[in-house]
């Protein structure tokens, strides 16, 4: 089924403007699919991304700005969902050993073991395998790194 199909409109400026639709409509067909995953985690998407980012640095830890730097949502608050992150046990906080003005932060043995269960119960392949071979997703990524610039 194509754009137009799904949001019942074929009123496009363009195909550029179809484009961002398409993206935008994209975007969020992926976050409602995997919505029930963060969900039966007790998760958010933000907190995800955190989590992720933290078990790429395991064991090194990582700084509230590192996180900012790498979240994929750049509007996030990264101090408000670290924080929410700790109150789960998922992550912990200490001073930096050489500057006492940062915070290190580092993923606990929980957040390491949510993630792997969550990579048995979720695989993106999975989802997109169907309608896509691995050699067009890797079109796809490449053609938004070029939309980006």
């Amino acid at each position: 089924m194509g754009i137009e199909e799904d949001i019942k409109s074929t009123n496009f400026e363009d195909n550029y403007h179809k484009m961002v639709i398409n993206l935008n409509y994209s975007y969020g067909w992926i976050n409602n699919y995997m919505r029930p995953t963060f969900e039966r985690h007790n998760l958010t998407q933000q907190q995800f991304n955190i989590l992720r980012i933290l078990r790429g640095q395991h064991p090194k830890p990582a700084t509230v700005n590192t996180l900012k730097e790498r979240m994929i949502d750049k509007m996030s608050d990264a101090s408000r969902i670290v924080d929410r992150l700790v109150q789960k046990g998922l992550v912990s906080r200490c001073t930096n050993s050489r500057d006492r003005r940062a915070v290190d932060i580092r993923i606990s043995d929980e957040g390491l073991a949510i993630l792997k269960k969550m990579d048995t119960d979720f695989r993106t392949k999975d989802l997109f395998k169907q309608h896509l071979t691995e050699e067009e997703a890797g079109q796809l990524s490449d053609l938004l790194d070029k939309m980006r610039g």
